[in-house]
């Protein structure tokens, strides 16, 4: 049984974040530790972090990236998670995860589609047939290995701790997904 972090980096979205929170706290399988890391938000983000029992980190530097890259950092477990403040991950999300890395190597990563919510039927199937297939195809073509999309993805911290020193912290518009799965070591 391995233990997992799952870091939220968010900004602003505090009723987004408290569905994901409510999501994590009905896991089969619970996290270790939830660690949101606050990218400046200004409304009541600390106070949804504060009701949830869940690790609030204030972070400076502007972006996903930078906010992601210090959660993982401060991800104590042997797996780190990570969601996007709108995901509401459904409650086996973490048994599978852990089901998935314990089956795989020491340098492995797992991730997962998106299934979005709200809006019309259309624009769901257009966001999960266009978009996210799209991205797990064209990315997937241009890095050689399919790609890691950030509202669901899971690695062993033994990969991060190998690409911590690589990633882009202070590119704002860089993607933390896109730019871990470009730093990820080749098998």
């Amino acid at each position: 049984m391995s233990t997992i972090s799952v870091v939220i980096p968010t900004r602003n979205d505090a009723w987004l974040l408290a569905g994901c929170l409510e999501a994590l706290a009905r896991q089969s399988r619970r996290a270790d530790e939830v660690i949101v890391v606050d990218n400046g938000s200004t409304d009541s983000t600390a106070a949804v972090c504060a009701a949830a029992g869940v690790r609030r980190i204030p972070v400076d530097l502007p972006g996903i990236a930078a906010a992601a890259a210090c959660g993982f950092d401060a991800a104590a477990s042997e797996v780190i998670a990570r969601l996007d403040t709108d995901s509401v991950p459904p409650p086996d999300w973490l048994e599978r995860v852990e089901s998935i890395l314990a089956g795989a190597g020491p340098l492995a990563a797992v991730t997962g589609p998106g299934d979005f919510y709200g809006g019309t039927r259309a624009a769901r199937w257009v966001g999960r047939r266009v978009y996210i297939a799209g991205y797990f195809w064209a990315i997937g073509l241009l890095l050689g290995h399919k790609p890691l999309f950030g509202s669901n993805f899971a690695l062993r911290a033994g990969v991060w701790e190998r690409i911590r020193g690589r990633v882009h912290r202070g590119l704002p518009p860089v993607h933390d997904d896109l730019d871990i799965s470009y730093q990820l070591p080749r098998r």
